[in-house]
């Protein structure tokens, strides 16, 4: 089996990483972390590396401010001597069936996530010496690895959160998410059709997602292409995820993206999804 509740907090797409003691006997699901991911202590070499990274770049030439305060939060989503880990789920590997097939879920779970938890502790490893090197051109070409593995790490730790056995996925009847998606859409079903067709419609691998948007205190659907963090892309606090990349369904559904995206809401964690929503507003 594979369940554990662990805390986590975070201010920004970076920090999301930063861990956060809270009560394992009630769960809150939030905005840029999540219950589910944990932080293990090592030997690492990570030590102080904010202040490291600020100590070191904003005396080195080339540095930009915007580089400068980008690899220190990088860095200090991972604590001191800390790295992060991939987290256990909340259920077995079995319990989303049939919509998700055990197979489909050891797979996604412990392969393709591990590895993006594995290529972002290296790269972030690599980032640390760079920085303590003062090595500008090591830092730039580091961004891809930390956006792509970070976004797959924080992506697929909300991904598994918004799901649930299918006994345990209910709509709610009222109250805020109920009122948002009636304003937005007109009802659920008419926001399963709109985000459900976005979804299907990604070119290439990415996500589907329902985000809100603080500006106008409205929930929106919205794609991002490859790992691309909802919040860092657009700006929308991530509420609901669907995964598009073929090693989600291809099991199961083969070529069939359409009806993984129809199978999935019969697996939402609504619960989780209106926690969410009013954490942000």
């Amino acid at each position: 089996k594979h369940i554990s509740h662990r805390g986590g907090a975070a201010e920004d797409q970076f920090s999301y990483f930063r861990p956060r003691l809270s009560s394992t006997r009630s769960p809150r699901p939030f905005i840029f972390h999540t219950q589910s991911l944990t932080i293990m202590s090592t030997t690492s070499k990570l030590i102080n590396p904010a202040l490291r990274s600020a100590l070191h770049l904003n005396s080195s030439k080339g540095v930009t401010p915007a580089m400068a305060k980008s690899a220190a939060a990088y860095l200090s989503s991972a604590p001191s001597g800390g790295v992060h880990a991939l987290p256990d789920l909340p259920y077995d590997y079995a319990a989303l069936e049939p919509a998700i097939s055990a197979e489909t879920m050891e797979l996604h779970h412990s392969k393709h996530h591990n590895t993006y938890v594995t290529n972002l502790n290296a790269s972030l490893e690599k980032l640390d010496a760079a920085v303590s090197s003062g090595d500008v051109s090591g830092i730039i070409g580091l961004q891809g690895a930390l956006k792509f593995n970070g976004g797959g790490h924080v992506n697929h730790t909300l991904f598994w959160e918004n799901l649930c056995p299918k006994g345990s996925s209910e709509f709610p009847t009222s109250g805020v998410l109920k009122d948002a998606i009636d304003a937005r859409f007109g009802g659920l079903e008419e926001m399963k059709a709109e985000l459900g067709a976005m979804t299907v419609g990604v070119q290439g691998s990415g996500w589907g997602w329902l985000g809100y948007d603080a500006k106008t205190g409205r929930i929106e659907p919205a794609t991002c292409a490859n790992q691309d963090p909802l919040a860092a892309t657009t700006g929308l606090v991530p509420l609901l995820g669907i995964d598009v990349w073929e090693h989600a369904y291809y099991v199961d559904y083969r070529n069939l993206r359409p009806k993984y995206v129809s199978a999935i809401w019969d697996i939402i964690n609504w619960s989780v999804v209106e926690e969410r929503l009013a954490a942000a507003k």
